[in-house]
């Protein structure tokens, strides 16, 4: 793990327990709103606890919050990530001739849609739907009602889309790929978050890189999102000393090796009985990883960690090394794992395991055709689908707001494939 504060895209994560140097304070759930709103209007969730008032897109979680334990910690992705990301998508749809059934659409038929969330969850996933409607049709009409991380219920309307039938419909399935996928993870960290939070309000929880290839930042960006904090994104962001890397060499080694390469780099020692913790203490390390041990074998490593002090220099300025616990956990261990004493408990499930969470696309109203066009016009093959899908809008920013009037109710499209 980096020695430094968390970066907003996701690449690298400072780690520690409230209280330590650097470190935020205990966060404070806030209840879940009450029930779904109206049409066009954001609704709340009822079941998914610790969701905090609506933001603006892109902005950061408001501290004490449980979904942030650092101040300002934006929960949205790095723009190139999106980018890259809904580049492939689109492009793994619409290769090589575009979308052939919306081709059947009259080019100039013009409609407005709904983002709609079918089940409980929190949301995530809004930049890449964006860039999805942006990169298939400019002129598409977007605006974002609940920003991620918030919670949502059945009925809620997360977003509202205007503009060409035939772009809509292609644009569908990329979008809520992404808004499905990524929801779920930030759902399922949520999760983890409150159970965790409620047993020990000092206790974090972690990522992996157990992620999608490809998707780390956004699978990342969602767990920022549920409440959740990374791990490491990548292999060169702190030294992180397993089994394996100890074939002829002792932990003792590991962490002076480490210190030498790498000044100011966390050295996190990965340990599987309490002997090792003994060692990785003496020799310095800045934090341990506790794999696969049982909630009593936690307490005893911890309560070791504190007694031991910081071993000697203290490592990156901390009070003590801290202590992280890996391996199995699930939401029935996580809470005893962060009553032991944890600072950190990591789960890969949020991740590699998170199930989609329901949205759908809601079809409100028809608006006609194209002032001046042809009805009859643009039944033909669908000109620049795949020419329009490598447009690049302005990182961030929404399509301006199309045709005022709170939308209707309307036909389901969510389960098309």
């Amino acid at each position: 793990m980096s020695a430094t504060p968390p970066n907003p895209s996701g690449h690298g994560a400072a780690v520690g327990c409230a209280g330590l140097p650097g470190q935020a304070g205990p966060a404070e759930p806030i209840a879940g709103a009450g029930p779904a709103g109206a049409p066009g209007q954001a609704g709340h969730a009822e079941p998914i606890a610790g969701a905090g008032p609506a933001r603006a897109p892109g902005q950061a979680v408001r501290a004490g919050s449980t979904a942030a334990a650092f101040v300002g910690v934006p929960v949205d992705p790095p723009d190139l990530a999106v980018g890259e990301a809904v580049g492939r998508a689109l492009a793994e749809d619409l290769l090589p001739l575009g979308d052939l059934t919306a081709a059947l659409v009259a080019g100039d038929r013009l409609t407005a849609v709904a983002v709609v969330a079918r089940r409980p969850g929190v949301l995530a996933g809004s930049a890449c739907a964006k860039r999805t409607c942006a990169d298939v049709d400019p002129s598409l009409a977007v605006r974002w009602v609940v920003p991620d991380g918030s919670a949502v219920g059945p009925g809620t309307v997360v977003a509202t889309v205007e503009g060409s039938l035939r772009s809509v419909l292609t644009a569908e399935r990329t979008m809520l790929n992404f808004l499905c996928h990524l929801s779920g993870v930030a759902t399922l960290t949520r999760r983890f978050v409150d159970v965790v939070q409620a047993a020990n309000p000092a206790t974090r929880v972690l990522d992996t890189r157990k992620t999608t290839p490809g998707l780390r930042a956004l699978e990342k960006a969602a767990v920022r999102a549920g409440g959740g904090h990374n791990h490491r994104a990548s292999l060169s962001d702190a030294v992180l000393v397993k089994d394996n890397h100890l074939d002829g060499v002792s932990i003792a080694e590991a962490v002076s090796r480490a210190r030498a390469a790498w000044p100011g780099r966390m050295v996190e020692v990965e340990c599987d009985r309490i002997e090792q913790v003994a060692e990785a203490l003496s020799a310095g390390a800045t934090m341990v990883l506790l794999d696969n041990m049982d909630p009593d074998q936690v307490h005893q490593c911890v309560a070791l960690v504190r007694s031991a002090g910081s071993g000697g220099a203290p490592p990156l300025g901390l009070a003590r090394p801290l202590v992280e616990v890996s391996g199995g956990v699930d939401l029935e261990s996580a809470p005893l794992f962060a009553a032991a004493g944890a600072d950190f408990v990591s789960v890969g499930a949020l991740t590699h395991s998170a199930p989609a969470l329901d949205l759908g696309l809601d079809l409100q109203r028809e608006l006609g055709h194209r002032a001046g066009s042809d009805p009859q016009a643009g039944t033909g093959p669908q000109a620049g689908a795949g020419d329009r899908a490598g447009a690049r809008p302005q990182a961030g920013q929404d399509r301006p707001q199309g045709p005022s009037g709170a939308p209707g109710g309307g036909a389901r499209s969510g389960e098309r494939s």
